[in-house]
């Protein structure tokens, strides 16, 4: 199922603006706008927030603005600037977040997110993330998900919330409430159906296709069948000018799995002879199949270095095969490179060597990363601290090492409890090491104890770690399950927890 994202920018010029101007920008609580000449008289054109607080709004008379608010900024539009923006703006989203974006001007972006959402966890992830980053870099937005670009883009501007997604297969109930306005007709149409009391879309929804059309011509029908998915809406995918990219037509559509794979082995060569005359590796591919239907279906392969081993990038692709629906046939594929960096020295050296490296694990953390999501992968580096929840934090699974390491001579378990989980211990001395235990449940016998080890709370971190203690244990049940608890305090009042597993 198709899934869009509809990005929208309420205040896109002005933002952009201040961006532009940077120290010399007016301050966020100051009344700003664009303004242009219409004509021989100058009108707004774009305002912000403050603005819009005053009771601006854009085609009013800059005069008449000024008079309502004269603390009022005033820069010249530039709507060919705002649009070069856009563009950017959806170049710089196809690299963080799906191959297939478009630019929806005047004041939006579209993200075609068709089978990238698990990458992030859930869509709702991705839609906060996708807002926080816009808003630290100083342009409001709201952000919808939806099955079309046309539901995506009306909830987007018209919907109750900043943030929200349509479950699948809800698009058309979900705009049923929205004002006929979020179709995208143009301004003439959208005052005729007003004019006749049409004021939402479930309002035109209750009317035969034909009178409206004989009324208001086919747009307002195509508009509906978009916005329904009775008609598919092709977005103009934007590709960085600098980015590698390669298609292949063929002869006859194609759709079984081995002819994709054929497809793909064919580009990844006229890829890998770009990256070579540039010296660069790919980071990120996406491979984009045009339908003999007009959709375009994409796949994204990530790498955690740069890469331009054939068989290396071939299997990546290979591995999203699964998800390409090929509909009625794929006529053409094009693959693209939207992210690479140069080849280090070390890289162009296992390349050059035939034996592969056994610990070069890069191949892996790269099948695992595109299966899982790259955020789920990490590696544990260590950190000095005694307290052993703080002695370890996440870095990416090939970073380079940080330069601290555990200490060889302590016991630890390879799995830390978050938190540490209360046990039931029976022991026969209270400062004596327990030898049952109840856990999750589940009774165990303590045949062998090794401990105690004594750790101290971090005092300077805190004040309630002044008197913090812990005795850790490391035990061994009956069935050779081995695992780490701890207790605090010594008295009748102590108590124990499991911390981890060995």
């Amino acid at each position: 199922m198709r899934r869009v994202v509809s990005a929208y920018l309420p205040t896109w010029p002005t933002d952009r603006l201040r961006r532009t101007l940077r120290h010399s920008a007016p301050p966020t609580d100051r009344p700003f706008a664009t303004a242009l000449h219409d004509g021989r008289r100058r009108i707004v054109a774009a305002v912000d927030m403050a603005a819009r607080a005053e009771g601006l709004a854009p085609g009013m008379a800059l005069a008449h603005a000024r008079m309502l608010v004269p603390e009022l900024v005033v820069e010249d539009a530039d709507p060919a600037a705002d649009l070069a923006g856009l563009h950017r703006l959806a170049v710089w989203c196809q690299r963080l977040y799906s191959p297939l974006t478009s630019s929806d001007p005047p004041d939006g972006i579209w993200l075609d997110v068709s089978g990238a959402t698990h990458l992030w966890g859930s869509e709702k992830t991705l839609l906060v993330d996708l807002r926080d980053r816009l808003g630290r870099a100083g342009l409001r937005a709201r952000v919808a998900l939806a099955d079309t670009p046309g539901a995506a883009h009306g909830i987007a501007r018209h919907g109750r919330e900043p943030i929200a997604v349509v479950a699948t297969g809800d698009s058309l109930a979900a705009t049923r409430g929205l004002p006929v306005v979020a179709l995208r007709l143009p301004p003439d149409v959208v005052s005729g159906l007003r004019r006749l009391g049409f004021e939402t879309i479930a309002d035109l929804m209750k009317v035969p296709r034909s009178n409206l059309a004989l009324r208001f011509g086919s747009d307002l029908g195509r508009r509906l069948d978009q916005l329904s998915g009775l008609m598919f809406e092709t977005l103009d995918p934007v590709m960085a000018p600098e980015a590698i990219m390669r298609r292949v037509p063929f002869v006859e559509p194609i759709s079984t799995a081995d002819a994709i794979k054929v497809g793909i082995e064919r580009l990844v060569g006229l890829v890998r002879d770009d990256l070579d005359r540039r010296g660069l590796g790919a980071r990120r591919l996406d491979l984009i199949c045009e339908r003999v239907d007009g959709e375009k279906q994409a796949v994204r392969a990530g790498m955690a270095r740069p890469s331009r081993d054939p068989k290396h990038l071939i299997r990546l692709l290979e591995q999203q095969v699964e998800r390409i629906d090929p509909g009625y046939g794929i006529e053409a594929m094009v693959l693209a490179v939207p992210l690479a960096d140069p080849l280090r020295p070390e890289i162009i050296g296992s390349m050059v060597h035939r034996e592969p490296d056994v610990r070069d694990v890069a191949a892996l953390v790269d099948t695992l990363s595109n299966r899982l999501g790259a955020e789920k992968l990490f590696r544990a580096a260590p950190v000095e601290s005694d307290i052993p929840d703080r002695s370890w934090r996440s870095v990416p699974p090939l970073s380079p090492p940080t330069g601290v390491s555990w200490p060889v001579d302590l016991l630890r378990p390879s799995r830390l409890l978050a938190p540490p989980e209360m046990i039931e211990t029976t022991a026969l001395l209270p400062d004596h090491p327990p030898a049952m235990f109840s856990w999750r449940g589940d009774r165990y016998r303590i045949g062998r104890v090794d401990g105690p080890e004594r750790i101290f709370g971090e005092w300077w971190r805190a004040d309630r770690e002044v008197w913090t203690v812990r005795d850790y244990f490391a035990i061994e049940d009956e069935l050779g399950a081995r695992y780490w608890i701890f207790r605090t305090g010594i008295d009748n009042a102590a108590r124990w927890f499991m911390h981890g597993l060995f």
